[in-house]
């Protein structure tokens, strides 16, 4: 209601000032001529006026009148001294033609003068006053109060959130247990001459959870809770974020023990003096003061800071040294049991079919933060509901895995058979050597079906966990990566542009193996080049080149020689296995997707183990079939071709926990610049 009063009371200034407006042109419409005194009285001499109206206003005489030759709705005007003898001067000099009026003199209030005068400024005061108040928000946020914090306060009944509700972080839990320990009992401590940290930062990717984090800590603690974004103290105005900072810490000590949460700290903690406006801006101005209370407040006052960044190496050191923040917890992407935990907790709410595996879904979705596997899952959903399903099973799970990794299925795109025919070779390639290679990747699943910008994808994943790479593990990587475009040179004699992502991937493995981990025998165990990048978002922004010309070139003719030797290891496997190949890349023609117990089987038995061979509408329906359908069939590809042909769809066996390879959790070469 009180929103509905503030926009009757905008639209209706908006509509008083627009009415002021046209008021003003139209008394602004004066006549087309304004004679002087002297010229009236040389025209009322001449005889050229027709007719006028004479009426006494305030300290002058107003006349209006019309001349000879005038239209009827055309006038003069002039103002006379308001004399007594001015009146007999006009009878004398005007003309007998000449009709003068002398009309009494308005009866106006002094009041109503005054208000007429006043009114149209106080309006627009008015108008202004809102349209500021708009634009500075509500609440906390009105022209008097700009420089307020805008922390949003939580209490024991807004907070349900608990550590139960945080999954895939235990170590980092535990590092904050700590904090809610003291804040229940803070005794404990202080008797061992314990000091609490004063502020705890938590770093990581986005989507890790480190905001539930500091909520579910705030939750156990029962304490409130004080949440702010760090953009929130800049505003246009000078001081506003200083004095936004010194009301957060004043709230923040009337209610402790307490928590204040800053998320994004980097927004206002960005290192002094790398900014365009120099050394005096309004942000360092509102970090200093950040800088002062965090001092100002004893250890023992009941208050912990608790912020979150994905830019550590972009903050300023007074606000990372001890005293201030004193721990930092790095938030990573879970694990695969951490991943299996979230999946979990996300589930709760989500009704599943019984031949749902979470494990599965946790060793597909290697790299996957928490927020991703909630987006996962609430696809899947989204999937079951547009297939009019009351229960989410794996296929739905497998859906919303595609559309999450690679984009919405591209059913209606029209390729040529020919295209198709080299799509599916290409990702032939990839599996073969998966399968042959025992340090190379597997592929888990390989589909022609576009999705996003792709003609077709594998999901190629680790066959075991793996925190460190050697050099023939890279080295096998490398060469599974380049199947695709061996598999292209082998079959078709000429390669195609689809495999400019495999050697954008391969090049950066084989630089980094000679330039960053010294797996070069030529130029020995050195770092080449020093880079500075965002940490957690996997970006470089600088870069150093501390080796001369000549080294740059023994570099490149160090890759070079890598690309070339996997290319030429990836030809022969390809060379010596191309019956294996032709037989994926036909049955992909066929099916257009496998998964990795088909492929499996399909390699070693040359068949493709059948289930269910149905249309693509009784497979969205998701009907039963009948036993006889259920029971395993052999068929050799010849015949499996033939009897596909027609068909719309085709199910195979879903992968079990042992078909599957578990995924690792970190890639290995991220970790490793990620330590760095």
């Amino acid at each position: 209601m009180n929103r509905i009063f503030r926009n009757t009371i905008f639209y209706l200034l908006v509509f008083l000032v627009i009415i002021g407006i046209v008021g003003l042109f139209n008394s602004g419409n004066q006549p087309d001529q304004e004679l002087t005194y002297g010229e009236f009285i040389s025209s009322l001499e001449n005889g050229e006026i027709t007719e006028i109206d004479i009426q006494p206003n305030r300290s002058v005489y107003n006349v209006v009148g019309q001349k000879s030759g005038y239209a009827e709705d055309e006038y003069f005007v002039t103002n006379i001294p308001l004399e007594s003898s001015v009146l007999e001067t006009i009878d004398e000099v005007a003309a007998e033609t000449t009709e003068v009026t002398v009309l009494e003199a308005p009866e106006t209030s002094g009041w109503v003068t005054f208000l007429t005068t006043i009114i149209p400024f106080v309006i627009i005061f008015i108008l202004f006053f809102f349209l500021l108040n708009q634009a500075q928000g509500g609440g906390g946020g009105r022209v008097m109060n700009f420089g307020k914090s805008k922390a949003k306060l939580y209490t024991e009944e807004k907070k349900k959130v608990r550590f139960k509700d945080v999954a895939g972080a235990d170590e980092e839990k535990q590092e904050l247990v700590e904090v809610v320990d003291f804040l229940k009992d803070p005794r404990k401590f202080t008797d061992v001459g314990a000091r609490i940290p004063k502020g705890i930062l938590l770093v990581g990717p986005p989507g890790t959870g480190k905001t539930l984090l500091a909520r579910a800590a705030a939750g156990e603690a029962g304490v409130p809770f004080f949440s702010i974004s760090g953009s929130d103290f800049v505003e246009m105005f000078v001081g506003v974020g200083a004095s936004r900072v010194r009301d957060l810490f004043e709230n923040a000590k009337k209610n402790a023990p307490c928590i204040i949460f800053i998320d994004e700290i980097d927004a206002v903690g960005r290192q002094r003096g790398a900014g365009l406006g120099g050394g005096h801006d309004e942000r360092e101005q509102t970090l200093n003061q950040l800088l002062v209370e965090m001092d100002g407040f004893g250890g023992n006052e009941g208050i912990i800071m608790i912020a979150a960044t994905n830019r550590p190496d972009i903050l300023d050191p007074a606000l990372l040294r001890p005293g201030r923040f004193d721990r930092q917890i790095t938030v990573d992407r879970p694990d695969l049991a951490g991943r299996e935990a979230v999946l979990k907790v996300h589930a709760r709410n989500k009704p599943l079919n019984d031949n749902i595996n979470l494990k599965a879904i946790a060793q597909r979705t290697p790299g996957f933060s928490g927020a991703d596997l909630e987006n996962l899952l609430n696809e899947a959903a989204l999937v079951a509901a547009r297939r009019d399903k009351q229960a989410i099973d794996m296929t739905d799970i497998d859906e919303a895995t595609d559309r999450v990794i690679a984009g919405p299925a591209k059913k209606s795109r029209v390729i040529s058979q020919k295209e198709r025919k080299i799509v599916a070779f290409h990702e032939s390639g990839h599996t073969i050597i998966g399968v042959v290679l025992d340090e190379a990747d597997m592929v888990h699943k390989v589909t022609i079906v576009p999705r996003g910008q792709a003609g077709g994808y594998a999901v190629m994943l680790p066959k075991e966990d793996r925190y460190f790479m050697t050099r023939p593990e890279l080295l096998d990587k490398i060469t599974g990566l380049l199947g695709g475009r061996v598999a292209e040179d082998i079959i078709f004699g000429e390669a195609s542009t689809g495999a400019s992502n495999d050697f954008q991937r391969a090049t950066g493995i084989a630089r980094r193996m000679v330039t960053e981990f010294g797996m070069s025998e030529k130029l020995g165990t050195l770092q080449f080049g020093q880079s500075q990048g965002q940490v957690f978002l996997g970006r470089d922004f600088n870069s150093e080149q501390n080796y001369s010309d000549r080294i740059a070139y023994e570099i490149d003719i160090e890759i070079q020689s890598i690309i070339k030797e996997c290319y030429e290891r990836a030809k022969t496997i390809l060379t010596e296995n191309r019956d294996k190949l032709e037989l994926i890349a036909e049955t992909l023609l066929e099916v257009e997707t496998l998964d990795a117990a088909q492929i499996k089987h399909l390699v070693d038995h040359g068949t493709l183990p059948v289930r269910e061979l149905v249309d693509e509408d009784q497979e969205d329906k998701n009907e039963s079939t009948d036993e006889t359908t259920k029971k395993p069939v052999e068929k050799s590809s010849e015949e499996l071709l033939k009897s596909s042909k027609g068909s719309k769809g085709f199910r195979g066996n879903q992968p079990t926990e042992e078909d599957v390879e578990p995924p690792k959790e970190t890639d290995p070469i991220e970790k490793t610049r990620d330590k760095e």
